[in-house]
């Protein structure tokens, strides 16, 4: 167990060769889940989507390593989301993913928030009533994604960050990036101006 409280559990694994985040997101009332990010290691994925009530599968973005088990999850009958402007990046998908939308998982509520700049289609997760938000690769420990691949933007990530999660979120949400380690959204806000003036 990554994570729990009076609501909601999350299990983490971590899997593939770049070390990717895989977060099982469980309605502690229903049982009902989602996976965030089919990255690798499908049959893993698979057993604990068995295991723990999953439903369908929500990508934070497309990129090649946060997807790679999608054709696996799709064949064994999960529903898999993705955002517009990321869906040409996945070689399938079912449901298009809005901005400031709500995904019910059993009596939980998701909140979805466009967050491009590491990709044009990269998404967060937050989750109403706790103080959790899954951040994919748009916020890390230290600083913001990398933009330097296709379709990224270095500018638009920073606008991201600042006002959709620095400026609604308080400073003791958890965020749960695609990568590494959680931090806090206090932990990193002090820094932003220090990202900028670095550049990426």
């Amino acid at each position: 167990m990554h994570y729990s409280d009076s609501r909601v559990e999350i299990v983490k694994v971590v899997v593939g060769p770049m070390d990717n985040n895989v977060y099982i997101v469980r309605c502690r009332e229903t049982g009902d889940a989602v996976l965030v990010d089919a990255a690798n290691e499908h049959e893993q994925l698979l057993e604990l989507c068995r295991t723990l009530g999953v439903r369908r599968v929500l990508e934070t973005h497309g990129h090649w390593d946060h997807i790679q088990a999608v054709p696996q999850l799709r064949d064994a009958g999960y529903d898999v989301g993705v955002t517009a402007a990321d869906a040409a990046m996945l070689p399938s998908y079912d449901t298009v993913l809005e901005d400031d939308s709500v995904i019910e998982v059993g009596k939980l509520r998701l909140h979805t928030i466009a967050t491009p700049g590491h990709t044009p289609g990269s998404m967060c997760f937050s989750i109403e009533g706790s103080p959790v938000l899954l951040s994919g690769d748009t916020l890390f420990p230290g600083g913001a994604g990398n933009t330097t691949f296709e379709g990224g933007s270095f500018p638009t990530i920073i606008e991201s960050i600042e006002t959709r999660l620095f400026a609604p979120f308080s400073p003791d949400t958890i965020v749960m990036p695609g990568h590494g380690t959680d931090t806090t959204i206090g932990t990193e806000r002090p820094h932003l101006d220090e990202w900028v003036a670095r550049g990426w």
